[in-house]
């Protein structure tokens, strides 16, 4: 592996929908961590077009937690739009992608920043490896989960077996290197990692947990997904087997 790049930011992004109960105890036990951990960092959490008080709520917690730095989606919303805007405004040069609701654990995202920093474009977490978890999953979610990724694994021929879930680290060179992003909705989960692996990034997958929301109601329907998934898991396989390389790392 090639000499890295040294990192000097972690930026957290975090797209929050009506997350006015969520965000605090997420947003403060992340800042203590990544605090205790020595972690350089930003928090950039983006209000999505929300109509409870998440922004109220986020102008108070940054009288707390100085690494805060909250963002207001102007345009169009979505889950994969938000992230969108959180990657665009980050100033770090390496990146990881959270839920509002405390369902990744901050103690990951520490490793996904050593890993980084060891040189790699990419790390990805699994809940479905040894050492990983899942706590209190919708048993229809998992199964239609682990159907999805287990079409995906095969259709790209790929060891990832949890690409659907979007709690990943990369670097600002990822990043770029996989604009535009066509995805506005959850698709973006499986849009960016499917690209940067398409596109030759380097990549190493770690065991994670995952444990269902306290507070406030899923985002992701399944019924509105399904097709969404197969566009973008299309447009990318396109690209893997007929682009001829065009977009590959430099």
């Amino acid at each position: 592996m090639p000499e890295p790049a040294p990192l000097k930011l972690f930026s957290v992004v975090i797209p929050a929908h009506n997350e006015e109960e969520s965000l605090p105890p997420t947003v403060q036990e992340l800042y203590a961590v990544l605090v205790r951990e020595g972690v350089p960092h930003e928090i950039v959490v983006v209000d999505d077009g929300s109509k409870d008080g998440t922004w109220a709520v986020l102008q108070d917690l940054k009288q707390r937690v100085p690494t805060l730095a909250p963002v207001q989606n102007q345009g169009l919303h979505g889950f994969g739009r938000a992230v969108i805007c959180g990657l665009t405004h980050m100033k770090g040069d390496a990146c990881t992608i959270m839920m509002a609701d405390a369902s990744d654990s901050p103690d990951h995202a520490v490793r996904y920043w050593r890993l980084l920093n060891e040189g790699w474009d990419c790390v990805f977490g699994s809940r479905f490896i040894k050492g990983g978890e899942v706590i209190d999953y919708p048993r229809v979610k998992l199964f239609v989960n682990r159907l999805a990724n287990f079409l995906v694994r095969i259709g790209f021929n790929i060891a990832l077996n949890d690409t659907t879930n979007a709690f990943k680290a990369y670097r600002r060179t990822v990043i770029e290197g996989c604009r535009p992003f066509l995805s506005p909705h959850f698709n973006l989960t499986v849009e960016l990692p499917l690209k940067a692996i398409v596109r030759g990034y380097t990549w190493t997958v770690i065991p994670i947990s995952w444990q269902n929301r306290k507070y406030g109601e899923a985002k992701l329907k399944i019924k509105e997904m399904g097709s969404r998934y197969f566009f973008i898991c299309a447009y990318v396989w396109l690209e893997k087997y007929f682009s001829r390389g065009d977009y590959r790392k430099k």
